[in-house]
Order: structure tokens, then sequence, then C-alpha cells
């Protein structure tokens, strides 16, 4: 294994980095992926990132590094979608174990480089708020990026940084970051998201949905997350452009902050005064308030009604299309039912998916159908 991808954000970075390895490297033997077990409340209904003891069946590597293979599986409560990524696709899967902070991270970047003898390590996210400030009024999820840039910057090796569809994870207009972005590495094709479409038919991934989609042609502004943020889906969304990893550093304030932190709370408290919030709080806070929530019945008809109300609200603001995280969420219903939600969907209205994103239809499509504006 002479390639070493660490996916600066976990979750769908890990997608986007199988899916980068294959278009830039073929069927060559295959890149190690370094990422968290982070799948947030849609998946994992506890706060915060998974480390090795909340799985069993993973495999030591080296002192520090832990692979997660096919048969491993989260410690209930706990969910992790990466025993099913490593079954479905033929890369390793190393879990990056934050709780130590950037040392630790440190740490088990200087082992994996050591034990693989890499040819290239590429740093890669997906959206590019690895490139934050902190103080950016429209930035969510700023901790698990910044640890990895901490940690990235402080081994003695050459790592690349990789921004790949910059913008498509709502958290930083693309206009913030043109200006950071270096060379074009590649432009994703529909050719290049064949070996992970299976994947993106489960994965909750948005920002990598929506990366693949961009890659297939799919155009417009998708509504994404809870709060239902807009994004738009342009010609520059399958991009991957390469970054100064210093001048990412100098720009980032909280990576530059955390890089001696031993733990996790460390982190969380830096992050608190560098960004005014703790994501993993907000976590926390959300998953209270789901437990104080009685579960909603799926009920086919009457979801289906609500779906053309939000389709009907959502033209109105200009949306083309949106995600079947945001769509859960918009009709009220939990994390839980997300599968069930797009089965019935894609059942009932197959001409509407534009996968892995759902199409908002129109009004005339909506009236013959039998429904009406509500």
């Amino acid at each position: 294994m002479k390639r070493l991808i660490v996916a600066a954000g976990g979750g769908g970075d890990a997608v986007a980095a199988a899916m980068l390895d294959a278009a830039l490297y073929g069927d060559e033997d295959q890149a190690v992926i370094l990422t968290y077990a982070w799948d947030r409340l849609l998946i994992d209904p506890v706060p915060g990132p998974r480390g090795p003891d909340n799985f069993t069946g993973l495999e030591q590597l080296t002192p520090a590094v832990w692979t997660v293979p096919a048969d491993a599986r989260p410690i209930a409560p706990a969910g992790s979608t990466l025993p099913r990524l490593a079954a479905e696709l033929p890369h390793t899967f190393a879990l990056i174990y934050p709780h130590h902070g950037a040392e630790g991270i440190t740490r088990q970047l200087e082992e994996l480089i050591s034990h693989l003898s890499p040819e290239s390590i590429d740093l890669l996210d997906v959206g590019g708020d690895i490139l934050a400030r902190g103080d950016e009024p429209t930035l969510k999820s700023p901790l698990a990026d910044a640890l990895t840039l901490a940690a990235c910057c402080q081994v003695n090796a050459s790592i690349r940084l990789l921004v790949a569809g910059p913008g498509l994870d709502g958290e930083l207009p693309l206009d913030d970051l043109r200006g950071m972005l270096g060379p074009l590495v590649h432009t994703f094709t529909a050719k290049d998201v064949e070996p992970v479409s299976a994947v993106l038919e489960w994965h909750p991934s948005e920002a990598t949905g929506m990366l693949a989609a961009t890659a297939r042609g799919v155009r417009g502004t998708c509504e994404v997350r809870d709060a239902g943020l807009p994004v738009a889906l342009t010609d520059g969304g399958p991009t991957v452009h390469k970054v100064d990893l210093d001048d990412a550093v100098t720009r980032n304030q909280l990576a530059r902050t955390i890089m001696t932190t031993e733990t996790l709370d460390e982190v969380e408290a830096h992050s608190r005064e560098v960004c005014g919030y703790s994501e993993i709080d907000y976590e926390r806070n959300k998953a209270a308030w789901l437990k104080d929530q009685p579960p909603a019945d799926l009920v086919p008809q009457t979801v289906l009604a609500q779906l053309d109300q939000f389709e009907g609200e959502a033209r109105r603001r200009g949306v083309t299309h949106t995600t079947f995280r945001h769509l859960t969420e918009a009709l009220n219903l939990n994390g839980s039912q997300r599968e069930d939600l797009r089965q019935l969907l894609i059942s009932s209205r197959p001409e509407q998916y534009s996968a892995p994103l759902w199409h908002i239809g129109d009004q005339a499509s909506n009236l013959s159908r039998g429904y009406g504006a509500r």
C-alpha cells in the first residue's frame, strides 16, 4: 500500500477519498484512508466521534492505529458507517482517534507513515471548510478539519492538501474560497462516480453526495442539513484543487491554537474560544432534544402530501434539489427513517431521483398526480 489519504472531516470525506483514489490510480494497489468514525446523529445517536473502544473486531496496524475491517461492529448504542464502507470498497480504512487531541493524531500519522512508507500523502476535504478562519457566520463544523490540519502540518513528511467540491459543504461561500484554491488536480466525471455509486445509495453524506451529483452533470440549488442551507451546484462542483498547506494553517486560527492539545476536551474548549461554539455541544443538545421527541409514523399518503407542500415552498425559494437527510428533517421524521423515506420516494416518483439527490418536482407534475398546491 503506497498511498495514504487523510479524510479531513471523516464521513463523506472518506467516500470522496475512495472516489479520488480510483479516479487517479484505477485498480492499482488501494490507498489506506485514515478517517474519523463520526457519522453525526443520523447514523450514530451518540454525540461526537467514536474511538477504538466503541468497536469490536478492529485490527491493530501500529501501536496507535487500528483499521476497521468489514466484520468490525460499533458497540451499541454507537453507530458507524465504516464497517459497511470496508465491506463495499477495496480500500483499507484506518481510524483517526481524536481523544488525545492534535498530538495524538500527529502520533498516529507518524506511525502510519513509518509503517507504510507511502509514496504520496493527501489530506482531502470536501467543501473547503478546512480553510475557514473560524469566525465565519456560516461555519458549522470546523473541529474535525482543524484537528487533521493541525496534525498534518506537524509531521515530517510532504503532505498535499486537496479541496474537492469547493463550497459544497455549505460552510463557506465559494467566493471566500476562490482566492485560496491552487492548481486544478482533477475534475470528477460520471465515470469516476461509478466505483462508489452503490455506497452513495445509502451513505448519508450530503457534501460528497452533491460532489457526485455535480460530476454526473446535476446543476441548480440544493438545500442541505436541518437548517435547509442553500448550496449552488455549478461547474466548479466536481473539481479538486491543490491548496498550499502552510497557507491553510496560517488562515485557520483554530488549527493553530490546538496544535499542542492532548485531549478532545481541550480542543473543544479552544473551539468555543475561537469559533464561539463546539459542534459536539450542538450534537449533545440535539441528541437530548431528540430523546424527548415521539417517533413519527411514516404513512405513505401523509408523507407524499407533506412532500408536495415542501416542494411548493422550495420552488418559491428557488431550490431545485435537496438531500434525503434534509428531507428527513423537513418532514419531521427521525434519522432511522431516512432509508425508508428514500425507498418510498424513489418507488413513488422515480423520475425525481437525481442520484443521490432528490429533484424538486414542478407544480405541473404534482397536479398530474392529483395533488394541488397545499
